[in-house]
């Protein structure tokens, strides 16, 4: 509906639209005009709001018209609004608007002024070396720390509002000449199909950003790292920042992105490499020693040494549950552990897991419910499963499954679980870009950033499983 150049009836509409009484309607009058500024009380500077636009129309002098009235004020944001639902939206992301008698537009101030959380080194991605800033709940500040980052004309952000309600600000970012059009424009078009009361955090977005609803596995990257997200739009990738989530989203996602550290790109290539082999082991001693254990004891006990097999079997006296039920219950109690020391105050639940871990442990051990290797074995699992902190969810998940096959089948049943699942692996794609890349199809040039950490004069090119444009990134002069 289009403003009339009657402010009564533009007034009246506005105060049927907003009924809330955080709105504020201040009378003012500009040349003998009567005029109504509208805004939001906790969402405005009212400082800049009486520099900017009150001491300006109580100082105007001369006859107002169109033209004077939109030179008048000096903001340096500032809009023509033509139609009542555009000014009550920008109304409600925090701006300031201005309706005059006699003026059948109306104008909005940027004025914007929200409480920020400073910039802090983010708890999931901390690092010795390197920047230690990470993203925070404003959009604006997030982008402008990427601003900060890559000095360039060709960073891109493209914004849409998503939600009824919340009509919550995503950006999609991407470097023009690098990232593929065709992926920019796939990923907006998934994020414009969204119909959704609120967008509240980034992982709304990437729920509906999957293309595989039912996977198990992750296929969005995120990060809370400015330098992180840098290098990966570098080398191809989209982001996706939400206003009010400190998390950025990334497509393609890869698998091999989570067993890679920030870190790794700010030590030696050797250190970074064999710590990228450590994750990979303890993933596998995490997903598969359990299940190894039980399967073994139920039916495969010529794999255990025999020294081994003598502790295993003295410990195992008198114990009620069989192998798989009691390695499935201590698992129990572990992840029982783990969910209240998340959940509880910070202070607490440091206490409950120490105190609980150990107290629960001996005391199960010493009354005879669990044997000391199968405690053991559990707490090498845990703790391996934490070095890949954003699989861990995942793999948590796998590790019962695998657990149950191979306390019913045994290894037999363990090896067709696994290959099963590396199958599915090798087949899963999102975006264009196969998950196990650069491994499955094998890409030799994409395995210098692979387990293996080369030198950053090795980087030539960028990765060839990521649909990118400009693929050289090193000038041959500067090697």
């Amino acid at each position: 509906m289009k403003l009339s150049k009657n402010l009564d009836e533009n007034f009246s509409l506005l105060k049927k639209a907003l009924v809330s009484d955080d709105i504020t309607f201040l009378d003012l009058e500009i040349a003998k005009s009567k005029g109504v500024l509208v805004f939001i009380n906790d969402l405005v500077n009212k400082d800049t709001l009486g520099e900017l636009v009150l001491r300006p129309a109580n100082s105007f002098k001369g006859k107002l018209s169109e033209k004077t009235f939109f030179s008048a004020f000096l903001s340096p944001e500032k809009k023509k609004i033509l139609n009542l639902g555009e000014l009550i939206s920008d109304l409600l992301l925090g701006n300031a608007i201005l309706i005059v008698d006699g003026i059948s537009f109306g104008l909005s101030f940027g004025l914007k002024h929200f409480e920020k959380r400073a910039i802090t080194e983010p708890p999931t991605s901390t690092v010795i070396k390197g920047p230690r800033e990470g993203f925070v709940e404003s959009l604006s500040v997030n982008v402008s720390m990427m601003r900060r980052k890559l000095k360039s004309t060709n960073l891109i952000f493209e914004n849409l509002t998503i939600g009824e309600y919340s009509a919550t600000t995503v950006s999609v970012c991407y470097i023009k000449g690098i990232a593929s059009k065709k992926l920019v424009e796939k990923v907006k078009e998934q994020i414009k199909k969204i119909k959704i009361d609120a967008v509240l955090d980034s992982s709304y977005i990437s729920k509906f950003l999957n293309q595989h609803r039912f996977s198990l596995f992750k296929q969005i990257g995120n990060t809370e790292k400015p330098d992180i997200l840098a290098g990966k739009i570098l080398e191809g990738r989209v982001a996706i920042f939400v206003d009010g989530s400190p998390i950025a989203l990334t497509v393609p996602y890869l698998l091999i992105e989570d067993f890679q550290s920030a870190s790794d790109y700010y030590n030696s290539s050797y250190s970074a490499t064999v710590s990228r082999y450590i994750r990979v082991i303890s993933v596998a001693l995490a997903l598969f020693l359990p299940a190894l254990f039980v399967s073994a004891e139920l039916f495969h006990l010529q794999l255990i040494p025999l020294s081994f097999l003598m502790t295993i079997v003295n410990s195992i006296k008198g114990i009620p549950l069989s192998p798989s039920y009691e390695m499935f219950f201590t698992l129990l109690i572990f992840e029982i552990l783990n969910e209240a020391s998340v959940r509880m105050p910070k202070y607490v639940g440091m206490v409950v897991s120490i105190v609980g871990g150990l107290v629960l442990g001996e005391t199960a051990v010493n009354a005879g419910i669990i044997s000391a290797p199968t405690l053991m074995i559990v707490a090498l699992s845990g703790i391996c499963l934490y070095t890949v902190p954003e699989l861990e969810q995942t793999f948590s998940i796998l590790r019962i499954v695998f657990l149950l096959i191979a306390g019913t089948l045994g290894i037999y049943g363990l090896m067709i679980a696994v290959a099963l699942l590396v199958v599915y692996l090798t087949s899963f794609e999102s975006y264009g870009s196969p998950l196990c890349a650069p491994f499955s199809p094998l890409i030799i040039e994409d395995n210098k950033d692979g387990l293996y950490k080369g030198f950053i004069q090795e980087f030539e090119f960028r990765p060839k499983s990521l649909n990118n444009k400009n693929k050289r990134r090193i000038k041959k002069g500067e090697l």
